[in-house]
């Protein structure tokens, strides 16, 4: 197995000691058919082995984990039984019981058997990728809504595993089962009492979903525009979310560090309100289930006017997390060149001059209406634009009107003020007062049928 440079300072997300346990995590490379001219390669994905590593090994820290080694391992072909060859289970049990590791992370899909079998070659708990973005959403949850859709994703997964770790449920605890178990008994009990749990789950996040479809009629009657961040975890959401609405939402540099949605009612510079949401992050390889668990959450994304995708410009694999973005937008029916879309280029306080302007020069070549924002949400630069932007995109489905008042008219100019977005005010020569407003096609007719416009 190749192994990976390690800082010792670095890379621990608490002391040693206090997290959860001892862990290796292992990077299973399949080679591509013609690996011999281009070397190791995953199918259909960008990233570097060494990338994904240590994406997981983030992974891994993220729930205190005390990464104490990873590497590489490089596949010709998967193994029913163990996924990877006998050579590397006996190599890497020899490097469990060297460094007393009490959890092995295999950053790949493995089946039950492959997964049970391992554990028993290794002596030593085995997490696939799945099971580890499950345990850290379970971590994250904070609101009864989060810990439901995370229970249900959960429970969906473990479902197919219960010859492992399942005994009556008493360990469930909405995501947290995977480093522990008492062993096994009564499957098929334990199976029935899955099943109806997870009918039962599902049920109240009908409530919930059902709940989130009032708030959001409520807001449409208001109405104000709903402009919704979305982006690769760690892009930097929460950062950009907690600069522009002054709140205190957490953000930290660590994957998935936030998970439960936020909204905020914030003024844009003309006086136009806006509802800003921060949503959960994605990854690449997102469980399924996840997606199917979070999508009430996510239908704040479906039914934004505006979203704000978030990158990463200062991450080596910022396209590759592009794509995986688009993806899971894919799988929610967003269409990744929806006009809705803005792409706001994050973090470029941490591009030198010489990438700065090469950044530059790179969005002014875009076409106007796909062109990104570059901002620092740390710094602020660049909101002001990015604010700009997004009232110019609010204000492609608005209607003009000119308005003359009386100058004496303050109820009338008051009232305009409240229904719709006031661009300009000039004294015609006869005395009287045009106004120049901006509204939604539903608040235009009330304009008109208010100040007896044709």
């Amino acid at each position: 197995m190749e192994q990976r440079q390690r800082d010792d300072d670095t890379d621990l997300l608490t002391p040693k000691g206090s997290g959860s346990g001892r862990a290796i995590v292992i990077e299973p490379w399949i080679k591509h058919p013609n690996a011999r001219q281009g070397g190791p390669r995953a199918a259909g994905d960008s990233r570097t082995p060494e990338a994904r590593l240590e994406e997981a090994s983030g992974l891994a820290r993220a729930i205190d984990l005390d990464v104490v080694e990873g590497g590489l391992v490089t596949l010709n072909a998967v193994r029913p039984a163990t996924y990877v060859g006998k050579g590397k289970v006996d190599e890497i049990a020899g490097l469990t019981k060297s460094l007393d590791a009490a959890v092995v992370i295999m950053d790949c899909a493995i089946t039950p058997v492959q997964q049970r079998n391992l554990e028993k070659a290794w002596n030593a708990k085995v997490i696939d990728r799945t099971g580890l973005i499950l345990e850290i959403f379970g971590r994250r949850a904070r609101t009864r809504e989060g810990a439901l859709q995370v229970e249900l994703a959960h429970l969906t997964y473990q479902k197919g595993r219960l010859v492992r770790s399942w005994t009556h449920l008493e360990r469930q605890r909405g995501g947290g089962a995977f480093l522990g178990g008492p062993g096994e008994t009564q499957i098929e009990s334990d199976r029935r009492m899955l099943s109806e749990k997870i009918v039962r789950i599902e049920a109240e996040l009908e409530k919930v979903k059902r709940t989130r479809k009032l708030h959001r009629d409520s807001r449409k009657r208001v109405p104000y525009p709903i402009v919704a961040l979305v982006g690769y975890t760690n892009a930097g959401k929460s950062t950009l979310f907690n600069r522009m609405t002054q709140a205190s939402v957490l953000s930290a540099d660590m994957l998935f560090a936030t998970l439960d949605p936020t909204l905020r009612a914030i003024d844009l510079p003309h006086g136009n309100r806006i509802i800003l949401s921060d949503t959960v992050g994605f990854i690449s390889d997102l469980p399924t289930m996840l997606v199917a668990a979070f999508r009430a959450t996510l239908e704040e994304v479906i039914e934004a006017d505006i979203i704000l995708h978030v990158r990463d410009l200062s991450h080596e694999d910022a396209g590759a997390q592009s794509h995986d973005v688009e993806k899971v937008l894919s799988e929610l029916g967003i269409d990744p060149t929806d006009r809705r879309i803005i792409e706001v280029w994050n973090k470029i306080d941490r591009l030198d001059a010489e990438d700065h302007e090469r950044l530059t020069n790179l969005i002014e070549r875009q076409p106007d209406d796909r062109r990104p924002v570059a901002v620092s949400a740390i710094s602020g630069e660049g909101l002001d634009q990015l604010t700009a932007v997004i009232e110019a995109r609010l204000a492609e489905t608005k209607l003009t009107l000119d308005v003359t008042l009386d100058p004496s008219d303050g109820a009338g100019l008051s009232w305009l003020y409240r229904h719709a977005e006031v661009l300009a005010k000039n004294m015609n020569e006869d005395g009287s007062l045009l106004v120049t407003v901006r509204a939604e096609p539903e608040n235009t007719a009330r304009v008109r049928a208010k100040f007896g416009l044709s």
